[in-house]
């Protein structure tokens, strides 16, 4: 609950601050909003910067994936798409509604990780709650990752309520809800 409250509490820190176009204090990939780094070639944050974004193009990352709609307060860079291909890196945004994340989401979640294999690979939204859910979900459902190892992972962010609960109930066997 915890990590909950200052996972929300960074994310309208972080909105101020791109409104404001104030510098975050660790210009780093690590300084990016709930940053979490799962493997040598998965990671999942909130929100990134322009400037973010060009640290994580240094660090060798191929791959961003998008997990929030532009419609929203939590709305990406207006000109993400543009910001990440021409650092020569390849976006796909899969807008996913907090209040109604789906099975197709997912599917398409796993399909484009799938397509990435080996590369090292970027998920985000605004404050890295779907991210990091969708990645439990994958890591567990797909990768057969122990439930209670990535728990420890998901939980650093924050504690997945309502339809997130029913969201991370899937059959292992089938990827699908229980």
């Amino acid at each position: 609950m915890l990590n909950t409250i200052r996972t929300t509490l960074n994310f309208f820190g972080s909105a101020i601050r791109r409104q404001f176009s104030i510098r975050s204090k660790d210009d780093s990939i690590e300084g990016v909003l709930n940053y979490m780094n799962y493997s040598d070639t998965l990671s999942s944050s909130g929100q990134p910067t322009k400037r973010q974004f060009s640290l994580i193009r240094k660090a060798g990352y191929t791959t961003i994936i998008n997990l929030a709609p532009y419609d929203r307060i939590e709305a990406p860079l207006k000109n993400e798409k543009r910001i990440v291909t021409d650092l020569g890196m390849e976006y796909v945004h899969i807008p996913v509604d907090f209040f109604n994340p789906t099975a197709a989401n997912f599917k398409q979640f796993i399909n484009t990780i799938n397509k990435a294999s080996g590369q090292k690979t970027w998920v985000h939204c605004a404050a890295n709650a779907r991210a990091s859910s969708f990645i439990y979900r994958y890591r567990c459902s797909v990768l057969g990752i122990d439930e209670q190892v990535a728990i420890w992972d998901l939980r650093e962010i924050w504690e997945p309520f309502g339809v997130w609960k029913k969201f991370l109930s899937y059959n292992r066997v089938t990827a699908e809800y229980s």
